[in-house]
Parts: structure tokens; C-alpha cells; sequence
């Protein structure tokens, strides 16, 4: 699955992508166009590759030669008509000409400085010396092309009776275009034998953009490196970048959490605004950065690679399939169900299922589906506020109200450990004082063993 699929999945990874300080549209479409990692060595690969640009950039004495970098990297431009045409051996002209001479000047310029900051080595740049010195024939290593007079005598001395005659001589004027023709065409016959190596030259410097991008938005967020775990996924101090920038522009302080998941169902239980939901997004999001090879959004983070990744968030309804929230969540549940029967390996994150059917129905419909998938070969994390059965899962909670505080820390629980928070939270938010005070006694009359009716 590409990046560009998945940006839409309200979980932040759109709100990380747009933050990276990607310095060409190239190395962007790049990035949205990888596919998401599922083998482990070519993994730990790529974080072994950005793991060394992070030391590079993190280091003080390579702030000039980092800010060279990404001053050079502005001016990477995305070649793929270019390169068509040389391996459709097509003629280029002088703008594509121009176009190939400036990547392998780049590629040169940026190869000098790679070799600076010792990270030559990660990332491969063919050598395109013998393209600059086709193109570039009087070594003037200038960002523009031309004709030029070394290419032809004959060319050089039509040139100069133009230069130095009053009128215009056709017959002079066609033979000179007619020699540019065929300068062009010997050019281009010359370069498509560098098509490949150009081409290549091209992702190489889009990925050197890419991971620069990614090395200074982990020191600027405080993210980490992750392991590659075999068996579970945990998390110490994980949070949510794009909520965490909202809460510290409104001067609030976001509380991370830590979390630990396995092969059996993990269920979280807590009030409504217990936070849950942003820990279920913020799993997605971890999950999903780490197949791409980006830092982590925690102090430290040991992670399970999936095969998919499956999302079922709140707000579901499907206004072009015609669907209610309800009907587009069944949906979704009925799709891990199946791919429960035929994949292995995947994560699976479940939002407040049926939380829009009746209470008695929602319990049921929940119990069942833990019930169901206990024993499948899976990560299963389903958020409910609904008192379910739990079967062989490990269940949590959101801590609660302490002290006047909400505490959004997960701590074990319970099968029926549901905290009743709704009160104290409409309470803390300063709603209507008698309709908390009515709903207060409803509640202690329902605890009695007292009916509704008698109020």
C-alpha cells in the first residue's frame, strides 16, 4: 500500500508528512508513491540509513555543509519526460539537454558534500562525469546549455559570418540549425547509454532530501528510533504530535502514555474525553511511520512489522457508497473479520464499534467480535466505553479523574472495570449545575435498586 493511500486515515500521519521540510516536489512524490515496508532487512536498512543523516545533522560542526545540502536540493527537478525520451531514443532539445546537464552537475556538487559529512556511503550517486563533460564541453560548469562553438568547426565559422555580417544570409542560417540538428541528435544517441544512471542519480538525491527531512524533523520533535520486535509492541511515552501542537498552542500540556500490545485482543476502557480515541489514532500513526522508516513519537518503542494495518475510527459514514456510521463500520469490522480468516500478521484498530446501535446490541456485537478474533493470528486493539466480555484479552483503562485532574495514564483492568466519568467531566467542564445535580440523583437512585419513575 502507498503513502498516498493512507494520508487520509484520521490518525495525524497527513499532519507529520505536511511538517517534513522536503525541499523538492520530486523527493515528495517520491515519498507519497513508496510503498509501505514489510520486510525486516529492508527496514532496519533505512533506519540505518537515516540513523546516520540524524548524527550528521544532530552534529553542530555540520550545520554548513547540511544548509549546502538543502540549498542544493531546491533545485532537484523531476526528469521522468526527459528520461522517457532518451529511452524512447528520441532527440532531445536544448531545454532537455539543459535538464540532464543540471542533475549531473548536481549529482557532483552534492557527491563533493556527501563525502563531507562521511555519508557516501549510505547513499549511492553515480558518477555522471562523462555526461557533464558531453554537455558541458568548455568545462564552464554553469547552470545553462547551449550549442556550443566546441562542438563543430564548421559551426564556429558559420557563426562567426553571421555574427559579423549586417543581413541575414538563409542559406548560412538553415546550415547552422541544420548542424545544431545533428549535434542534438548525436547528444542525445550519446546519453541514452547514461538513461539508468541518471535516473538512479535522481532517486539518490530525492532520498538524501527525504532523510534530511526526516533526521531534522525527529530532533525537532523529540521522536525516536524504534526496534523491530518479533512477538509485541510497546511503547514508553508515546504521543501524538498533532495533538500534542494543538494542546502547546493553547498552553495546555499533553500527557503521553505508555502501552504495551501481544497477539491477544488488548481492550481500553474509559469515560468519554478519556482520551482513548487519540490512543488508538496515535497507535495507527506509530505503526504507519514506522513502515515508512520515520521517527517514532515516543521516548522509546519496540514495534511488531504488519503486513496491513487495519482502521476503524470513528465517523465512518460514507456519503458516496450511500452508507449511516453504522452500516459503514459494520463494513469495516466484516473486513478484518475476513482477512482474520486468510492473512496473518496484521494490526487491527477498533474505534468505538457500534456505538451507534442500542447499548444491549452494541455489548453483544462487541463480545463477539473479541470473541471471535482471540485466537487469530493478529494485533487486535478495540476502544468501548461498553461493559463487554473479554474472553482471553488484556484489557486497560484510562485512570480517570485525580485530584480535579483528568489522568489519561493506562493502567490495568478488569473484566466490568468501566469507569463512570461522565459527571465529573461534564462537571470539571462547567455545564449546568442542576443538570448535573438532577443526573446525580437519577444515578444514585439506579444504584439503590430505586426506577427512573419515582423521580
Amino acid at each position: 500500500m502507498q503513502l498516498r493511500q493512507l494520508t487520509d486515515i484520521p490518525c495525524g500521519l497527513r499532519f507529520m508528512i505536511d511538517d517534513l521540510e522536503i525541499h523538492s516536489g520530486y523527493a515528495r512524490r517520491l515519498l507519497l508513491d513508496s510503498e509501505m515496508c514489510k520486510d525486516r532487512n529492508v527496514l532496519e536498512h533505512e533506519y540505518s540509513v537515516l540513523s546516520a543523516f540524524y548524527d550528521a545533522v544532530s552534529s553542530s560542526e555540520n550545520r554548513i555543509s547540511v544548509d549546502t545540502l538543502m540549498f542544493k536540493l531546491c533545485n532537484l527537478k523531476d526528469l521522468a519526460g526527459t528520461l522517457r525520451s532518451l529511452r524512447n531514443k528520441s532527440v532531445l532539445n536544448e531545454i532537455e539537454l539543459f535538464e540532464v546537464k543540471y542533475l549531473a552537475i548536481l549529482s557532483a556538487e552534492i557527491r563533493s558534500v556527501m563525502r563531507e559529512l562521511h555519508l557516501d556511503e549510505y547513499v549511492h550517486i553515480p558518477d555522471l562525469a562523462e555526461v557533464v563533460s558531453l554537455l558541458d564541453p568548455d568545462g564552464l560548469r554553469i547552470a545553462s546549455f547551449y550549442i556550443y562553438d566546441s562542438y563543430s568547426d564548421r559551426l564556429k565559422y558559420l557563426r562567426g559570418i553571421m555574427k559579423n555580417s549586417e543581413t541575414v544570409d538563409e542559406d548560412v542560417f538553415n546550415e547552422i540549425a541544420e548542424i545544431e540538428d545533428e549535434i542534438r541528435g548525436h547528444l542525445s544517441a550519446s546519453l541514452q547509454q547514461y538513461t539508468d544512471a541518471l535516473h538512479d542519480a535522481q532517486k539518490a538525491l530525492a532520498i538524501i532530501d527525504l532523510n534530511i527531512a526526516k533526521a531534522r524533523q525527529m530532533t525537532k520533535m523529540g521522536l525516536c528510533f524504534p526496534s523491530v520486535e518479533d512477538d509485541k509492541t510497546w511503547y514508553e511515552g508515546m504521543f501524538n504530535p498533532e495533538v500534542k501542537a494543538i494542546l502547546n498552542k493553547n498552553n495546555k500540556d499533553y500527557q503521553a502514555v505508555d502501552i504495551c500490545l501481544g497477539k491477544m485482543p488488548t481492550i481500553i476502557t474509559g469515560a468519554n474525553m478519556g482520551g482513548k480515541t487519540v490512543v488508538i489514532k496515535t497507535l495507527a500513526l506509530c505503526q504507519f511511520l514506522f513502515q515508512f522508516a520515520m521517527g517514532i513519537p515516543s521516548k522509546r518503542a519496540g514495534i511488531m512489522l504488519q503486513n496491513d494495518v487495519f482502521c476503524c475510527f470513528t465517523d465512518e459514514q460514507s456519503v458516496e457508497k450511500g452508507l449511516s456510521s453504522f452500516a459503514a463500520e459494520m463494513h469495516n469490522i466484516d473486513a478484518i473479520i475476513k482477512a482474520s480468516r486468510k492473512e496473518s500478521r496484521f494490526l487491527a484498530l477498533v474505534d468505538e464499534p457500534a456505538r451507534t446501535t442500542n447499548p444491549t446490541e452494541g455489548t453483544a456485537l462487541v463480545s463477539a467480535l473479541v470473541k471471535l478474533l482471540q485466537d487469530k493470528d493478529l494485533s487486535l486493539v478495540i476502544v468501548t466505553h461498553y461493559n463487554i466480555k473479554t474472553f482471553n484479552s488484556r484489557c486497560l483503562r484510562v485512570t480517570g479523574f485525580e485530584n480535579g485532574k483528568m489522568n489519561y495514564r493506562l493502567v490495568e483492568a478488569k473484566e466490568g472495570d468501566v469507569p463512570h466519568e461522565a459527571l465529573n467531566i461534564a462537571e470539571a467542564l462547567g455545564v449546568d449545575e442542576e443538570w448535573i445535580a438532577d443526573a446525580k440523583m437519577l444515578l444514585d437512585d439506579e444504584y439503590n435498586g430505586n426506577t427512573i419513575n419515582k423521580i
